[in-house]
């Protein structure tokens, strides 16, 4: 049997190496070379987060990299709730929802996301990631067919493959190439429509109403993932359907989201009828085989719903620093693609361009992370800058002035 160290001398051609092998070496070499280059800096450990600012090695830096658009990690009343919940139940469960580890915390969550997504039922898994993942594979079969924006998420992606009914994938946001994919579909089969509503690379917003239009016109199920438009889109950050004026009751069939990007806990949702969440409490296998959400992560994200009711105004200065910054950054001569969201694609083309604005913008103290091929396509690396409501306007503009003089320094805008 072929060790994974076997095949360091394959050069030689006396042995191949080991495929397995061969996928671990070449990203093995690619992180030795940008750590070489002083390059790397992903999986930086945080020494403290203070709102806006995160300090990293003794540096504290504006934070331009965090999913925390409505700033309530910290909130008084989220933190109590989880400190409440930690001395109640403890830090854990010992157990799946489905035995041992349901209590009254995850009940109270599950009704309230139900209140606020205005659905009959919801429940709670213990990742965003498991909850795409196994929902996706718990609905469709080997006859259905699962159509999927060639932009979702890769939880998304995984869960269709993981299904293993026929996966067809549409052009993004293309409205003629998701009919087309419905058309194609067999009448007889299970349809099942899936899209985000902000795209998570790009900041932009999925056309929903034509998304519904058409899944009605072809008998399709909708599950939209506002895993980045929960506190962000709407007049009041109920998401995408109070963004475009849609009514609640004839628009998403399957609406999940996250408890870790506007809500500062952990964990994933689906909100719904009775009759599919009661379908999914008993099929979905990252439901009834993984344990139970900490109770103090269900009190925090419970409180959290009623924090972004309560305090509207932090969804309206949340637009209000989104719509500052990009138009910024577009005077400045960036391209930041369609977004309208507070995800930011700064574009820098090159990975090397992108890897080189990154660096010169945390020595700047602006803590900002590049993404490059392959999680987005060859030759649009960019840096991905996530404004937030903790940030002052003030702040906005040190950052833009950093990413500038970066651009500028890497050739992405002239000198």
């Amino acid at each position: 049997m072929t060790s994974l160290k076997d095949g360091k001398n394959h050069s030689n051609g006396s042995r191949p190496m080991n495929p397995i092998a061969w996928r671990i070496e070449q990203m093995n070499e690619r992180v030795r070379s940008a750590k070489e280059q002083d390059l790397y800096l992903y999986l930086q450990s945080a020494d403290a987060v203070d709102g806006p600012y995160v300090t990293i090695n003794g540096r504290r830096m504006l934070q331009f990299a965090s999913y925390a658009y409505l700033n309530l990690l910290g909130h008084p009343k989220i933190q109590a709730a989880a400190e409440a919940a930690l001395a109640e139940f403890g830090p854990g469960t010992h157990g799946v929802r489905v035995l041992a580890g349901t209590t009254r915390i995850h009940g109270e969550l599950e009704q309230k996301i139900a209140q606020f997504k205005k659905t009959e039922e919801a429940m709670v898994l213990s990742s965003g990631y498991v909850t795409n993942l196994g929902t996706i594979a718990a609905l469709l079969g080997r006859n259905d067919v699962v159509i999927s924006d060639k932009l979702n998420h890769a939880s998304i992606v995984d869960g269709c493959l993981l299904s293993r009914s026929k996966f067809v994938r549409f052009e993004h946001n293309d409205m003629e190439s998701l009919e087309k994919a419905l058309a194609k579909a067999p009448k007889r089969s299970g349809k099942l429509v899936v899209v985000d509503a902000v795209f998570s690379m790009d900041g932009d917003v999925v056309n929903l109403p034509e998304v519904i239009k058409l899944c009605r016109k072809y008998d399709a199920l909708l599950m939209v993932d506002e895993a980045h438009s929960l506190g962000v889109l709407g007049e009041t950050g109920h998401g995408i359907l109070e963004h475009f004026g849609l009514e609640e009751e004839n628009g998403i069939d399957i609406k999940m989201g996250t408890l870790s990007k506007t809500i500062p806990a952990v964990g994933g949702y689906i909100a719904g009828n009775s009759d599919l969440i009661t379908f999914l409490k008993h099929t979905v296998r990252a439901f009834v085989f993984s344990a139970a959400l900490p109770p103090p992560a269900a009190g925090a994200a419970m409180a959290s719903f009623e924090v972004i009711e309560e305090e509207p105004e932090r969804v309206k200065a949340l637009q209000g620093n989104v719509n500052y910054f990009i138009k910024g950054l577009q005077e400045r001569g960036f391209n930041t693609l369609n977004t309208e969201t507070p995800i930011v694609p700064i574009i820098a083309g090159e990975d090397e361009r992108a890897w080189m604005m990154a660096k010169l913008s945390q020595e700047q103290d602006i803590f900002v992370l590049p993404v490059v091929s392959p999680a987005v396509p060859v030759g649009s690396s960019r840096l991905r800058a996530n404004v937030t409501v903790g940030h002052t306007l003030e702040e906005i503009e040190r950052a833009m002035d950093v990413f500038e003089a970066a651009g500028k320094a890497v050739g992405v805008l002239p000198s």
